[in-house]
């Protein structure tokens, strides 16, 4: 596994655990939701802007992405 497998496995590791405790359900249930969603995909194809931001980015790109398909 190289560094940057490494590190997308770790933004999505951060954004199922943040939207888990931010929404009040469960990590497997998010991670559910981000694979019906494409989430993790979309987090590794985004991975060269997204680590360049905060921590909080992977969570916050996650939660877009989600109310964009709702609409």
């Amino acid at each position: 596994m190289t560094e940057t497998e490494r590190d997308e496995n770790l933004m999505i590791v951060i954004a199922v655990e943040g939207y888990s405790h931010k929404h009040k359900i469960s990590p497997q249930d998010t991670l559910s939701l981000f694979m019906r969603n494409d989430i993790n995909r979309l987090i590794r194809k985004n991975y060269g802007a997204l680590h360049t931001q905060s921590f909080d980015e992977p969570l916050l790109f996650a939660e877009d992405v989600l109310a964009r398909k709702q609409k």
